[in-house]
């Protein structure tokens, strides 16, 4: 996983003195490049003892190594701007239409590609074996997340699963009360830490069923009342583009599975798909010619 992005999503779990040395290196990465571990300890405001236990935190054993993954990562971003042709990827208030388009797209893009490069794919064939073998899916998200799980309830009906999706909290909770050990439950928190979806999991765990979250935390509650957790690698940015990045990653997530569970049963899986586009087609505007006689 990108060294940037595992200090942003590592975030939460850091102790006080560690965050202060991570928001530092996050706010300006350019500044380990040239830095000593005694030049970021001064910048940030902390002890070299603490810049070396955050370095430790994400898995590096001190400050050289993690140094120098910062700088590859920084090396990677700068060459992917440029292929955007964009001199940063933050958005500017002073920036024309066409820089906020070619930012947009790059922040998206990035989000796909950080989500499939930094994905356990192991827990991915783990929730779609569960998928596959459940008599019963049920799916929540709050807000923005909310679009997401709709998003796989639409997919997962198109291919015949028994699948339920609620927005108002209550029926959730009234659906995830009634599942078994034979249904799965999926819920989705950018943070891990939204309480309704977290209340959620726990009600579909208490009844046996196998709980999945999708998150972009590295830690959080949502590991908590979870058998299986997915993450997408998603960096925000002060714009809140972010908030949309992380739904287009989540979607791509959300695809991933769909895709993986409807090739195992590739024949019987698109005669589904087939049926139900042929349904909808009554519902569609005739695109042959129109006569004018």
């Amino acid at each position: 996983m990108d060294v940037l992005i595992r200090a942003r999503q590592s975030l939460d779990r850091l102790s006080a003195s560690e965050r202060r040395v991570a928001d530092a290196v996050l706010a300006d990465p350019e500044l380990v490049r040239t830095s000593t571990i005694m030049r970021l300890a001064e910048v940030s405001g902390a002890s070299q003892s603490t810049v070396a236990r955050f370095c430790q935190s994400l898995g590096y054993p001190g400050y050289r190594e993690f140094r120098l993954d910062v700088i590859g990562a920084l090396s990677r971003d700068q060459a992917q701007r440029i292929s955007f042709d964009i001199g940063e990827g933050e958005i500017g208030p002073d920036d024309s239409i066409a820089d906020t388009v070619a930012k947009i797209a790059f922040q998206e893009m990035q989000a796909i590609q950080d989500t499939a490069q930094s994905l356990d794919t192991e827990a991915v064939a783990q929730a779609v074996t569960a998928i596959r073998g459940a008599r019963r899916i049920e799916l929540y998200g709050a807000g923005a997340s909310s679009l997401s799980a709709q998003d796989l309830f639409q997919k997962l009906s198109r291919i015949g699963r028994p699948a339920g999706v609620s927005v108002d909290i209550h029926l959730a909770l009234v659906q995830a009360a009634l599942l078994d050990d034979a249904s799965v439950a999926i819920g989705v928190s950018f943070r891990g830490e939204t309480r309704e979806t977290l209340d959620f999991l726990t009600t579909a765990g208490r009844t046996g069923a196998l709980t999945i979250g999708i998150t972009n935390a590295a830690e959080s509650s949502l590991d908590d009342v979870c058998d299986i957790v997915l993450r997408t690698s998603v960096r925000e940015s002060r714009f809140r583009s972010g908030a949309m990045a992380s739904r287009i990653a989540q979607l791509a997530l959300i695809d991933m599975l769909f895709v993986l569970a409807l090739r195992q049963d590739f024949p019987q899986m698109t005669e589904s798909l087939r049926r139900t586009y042929d349904a909808v087609q009554s519902r569609r505007p005739d695109t042959g010619a129109v006569e004018t006689g």
